[in-house]
């Protein structure tokens, strides 16, 4: 293994935290460089998300207040993949529940890690096509305040670009789809 990819070292690790969502750690390290130090990091499962286009070409995004940036943020429908489960069917589950749109056809676009520099989460990024409108759509959870918003590839483009408040791992898959979309 050439120095460049030797991993860390973990000389001591504790968990203060055990959380529904995720796990809070303290890491002492030492590098690959030799430096020792403290190092946090968030442990979570990983996330599914899905780039839903309607017939039409619209994408299909959510509205969704998030508490961390006291506001509403534009995202993809997304969610926490459980344990043990395919990101696969946890994203055909959320896309269903958040939006009330089925799917007829999945495209992969990869996986990204969403913030390496405090989490190990990974995003599962999914292209959503052949939507169908659900004829009664699921009831949204206690915890969830969202409203569903159809937008062109170019009306979404022009939110990004303007800096709307759009989340990061939307963006990246966005633009991990963009080629598909025209």
């Amino acid at each position: 293994m050439s120095p460049g990819n030797k991993p860390s070292t973990v000389l001591q690790q504790r968990l203060f935290y055990k959380g529904r969502r995720f796990d809070y750690e303290v890491n002492r390290l030492r590098l690959p460089n030799g430096v020792e130090g403290d190092w946090e990091c968030i442990r979570h499962p990983g996330g599914a998300l899905a780039v839903p286009v309607t017939p039409e070409g619209k994408l299909v995004l959510v509205r969704q207040y998030r508490f961390t940036v006291q506001g509403r943020l534009l995202e993809f429908p997304a969610g926490t993949v459980e344990s043990h489960e395919d990101p696969a069917k946890t994203i055909k589950r959320e896309i269903e529940e958040e939006t009330g749109y089925r799917a007829g056809s999945w495209r992969s676009l990869g996986k990204f890690p969403l913030a390496p520099g405090y989490s190990d989460e990974y995003i599962y990024a999914f292209l959503a096509r052949d939507l169908q409108k659900l004829e009664t759509p699921p009831q949204q959870d206690d915890d969830e305040d969202m409203e569903v918003i159809l937008m062109s590839p170019q009306e979404l483009e022009e939110a990004i670009l303007a800096g709307e408040p759009i989340d990061a791992k939307s963006i990246a898959s966005f633009f991990l789809a963009r080629p598909f979309l025209d």
